[in-house]
């Protein structure tokens, strides 16, 4: 089955700004297969059916760890342009953090649901299939939250999967374009997730995702109860959206000024996935510090 992650176009200032070799930021052991720890299982699957983004198809995989006891409620974690958290030889192994982290008992057992942006196939023989990438992540609104929240999670739970009521063991992971949206849906709907992991959010002008960080600032008398993490790189993109770098920081001092549970870490990388990744064991530990394992 296809399953393969967007990618943003960059542009020709990122592509003439300094580029960073994979070692600067090298996966840990956390984050490579270790000896005698259990190793959860991945099923995927395709959704054709969604009401809320009617004519996509989305690709998505469910983790399941092997501790995971039915007659005891999961967390749950989302993982936004999934397939390239999902491989676990890829360049995040997000499983294999899992398994280890899990096995450790560092983070609570959490079901991992990895999800493709939608894309619409063509109508006619020669044409080609439309991402609808954009539209799902970098909008402002409800509409990807209520395809997780109504569509997605069903699915899950028609796995005979059992997650837990408690809004603060469900968490949302994303990268770039999925990073705001990873950001929207705990934004929207803190009643459901209140964890965030965003690596070089797309926190700028494509589809007006630069309002967050006076947003957040009004919000300060009455905050979200909702935890976020924010990476980005010093050499990330700077084009006709926005800066991202900026953007980031933006969002790290409006956190900060509303008195919100964050942390960001700005590296030196551009737009890539190298830094959160080689980050990914350490957020996991500091998103779930005080959930209980």
């Amino acid at each position: 089955m296809r399953f393969l992650l967007p990618v943003l176009a960059l542009s020709a200032a990122a592509l003439a700004a300094p580029l960073h070799a994979a070692d600067d930021y090298p996966l840990g052991p956390d984050s490579q297969p270790q000896a005698g720890v259990p190793e959860g299982e991945v099923k995927k699957f395709s959704f054709t059916d969604s009401k809320v983004f009617p004519g996509t198809t989305h690709d998505w995989a469910l983790y399941i760890p092997k501790q995971y006891d039915a007659a005891k409620p999961a967390c749950l974690m989302v993982f936004f342009d999934g397939s390239g958290y999902v491989n676990p030889k890829g360049g995040i192994r997000a499983t294999v953090v899992l398994d280890n982290l899990i096995a450790k008992k560092e983070i609570p057992v959490t079901i991992g649901l990895f999800i493709n942006p939608g894309v619409v196939k063509p109508a006619a023989a020669g044409e080609k299939e439309r991402a609808n990438r954009s539209f799902e992540y970098d909008s402002l609104g409800d509409a990807n939250a209520r395809f997780v929240i109504d569509e997605m999670i069903p699915l899950v739970q028609a796995q005979g999967v059992k997650l837990t009521d408690d809004p603060a063991g469900w968490a949302a992971c994303g990268l770039s374009s999925s990073g705001i949206a990873a950001f929207t849906l705990a934004w929207e709907r803190p009643d459901k997730f209140r964890k965030v992991v965003s690596w070089i959010g797309s926190f700028t002008n494509i589809r007006g995702g630069y309002v967050y960080p006076a947003l957040i600032r009004k919000s300060k008398d009455q905050p979200k109860p909702i935890r976020v993490y924010l990476e980005d790189g010093s050499t990330d993109l700077n084009n006709m959206h926005g800066n991202w770098p900026l953007s980031n920081k933006d969002m790290a001092l409006a956190l900060k000024y509303a008195g919100y549970d964050y942390k960001f870490d700005l590296g030196t990388g551009g737009h890539s996935s190298k830094q959160g990744a080689s980050l990914l064991p350490d957020t996991l530990r500091w998103l779930w510090r005080d959930y209980a394992k």
